[in-house]
């Protein structure tokens, strides 16, 4: 019926799952349907530390840039989420940036302060973005990582857990800054490593797959036709797309697409919930 169905309970690793594909009709409800995702994943997550006894949670998500995870951002800064969401527990980090001033039109610490942070009632000390006035990328990929580091303290498995990271699927099958051929510049154990590629190729700092691959909750979003053979190698598992390398070990990964982006990956027989 097109309607986005409530969180799933975590499954081990593996390929990705075809049945994990939500189809939207179209963009607009797969914005609300990331949005309502979003706030779902932090009420639950709320409810279960209130079970535990903990009276101050704090959640974390990781948000991309992107015009899909605008719209989604926008519509959760609107009624009834901004009533609704408990902006005072949850802190947002970015997935990746571009190496640009916070002003610029390619920066996603800019998008995501239009998008959500100038709109909605969070506080300022609950958004923790990568600081692009160092000197250079790895000055600003280690301040990040300090900061992460700082934040999560002793991570069990060695790398933070996310509560939910929102990620895009670019034509090419990448995600975050995480480009299809690129070289692997990650140190082994970081969280936090430099990349280059995308469009324009500017040089970018990117949390890195481990990290991705940590998290309690993956939401891939992917809208248009143009997006519609990345969608479909990715749910196939091609190793060569980096977005379908994100299969996190002891969380869940769902994708919700609209119509046009699903087209081909229904084609195969993959059907929508």
């Amino acid at each position: 019926d097109g309607r986005e169905r409530p969180v799933e309970d975590p499954v081990t690793g593996g390929a990705p799952s075809p049945d994990r594909l939500f189809v939207l009709p179209s963009p607009e409800e797969l914005a609300r349907a990331a949005a309502g995702r979003i706030w779902g994943i932090v009420r639950e997550r709320i409810a279960a530390l209130a079970r535990a006894g903990k009276e101050a949670p704090r959640i974390r998500v990781a948000l991309s840039g992107g015009e899909t995870p605008r719209h989604a951002l926008e519509i959760l800064s609107q009624e009834p989420y901004r009533v609704s969401f408990p902006w005072e527990a949850v802190h947002f980090y970015q997935v990746d940036e571009r190496w640009v001033p916070p002003g610029e039109p390619l920066s996603n610490r800019r998008m995501l302060r239009e998008a959500l942070l100038s709109r909605a009632p969070v506080p300022p000390s609950n958004f923790h973005p990568v600081d692009t006035s160092r000197p250079r990328p790895e000055d600003g990929a280690k301040r990040y990582e300090e900061m992460l580091r700082d934040d999560f303290r002793a991570p069990v498995g060695g790398y933070p857990r996310f509560d939910a990271i929102l990620l895009g699927i670019g034509r090419d099958g990448h995600t975050a800054s995480l480009f299809p051929g690129a070289p692997d510049t990650a140190t082994p154990g970081s969280w936090v490593a430099v990349a280059t590629g995308g469009d324009p190729p500017v040089p970018r700092v990117t949390l890195t797959l481990p990290v991705l691959c940590a998290a309690a909750r993956v939401v891939f979003l992917a809208s248009g036709r143009e997006k519609a053979e990345a969608l479909r190698g990715v749910l196939s598992g091609d190793p060569g797309l980096p977005a379908s390398r994100v299969v996190p070990a002891r969380g869940t990964v769902v994708f919700l697409a609209d119509a046009q982006a699903a087209a081909l990956a229904m084609r195969k027989g993959r059907g929508s919930r």
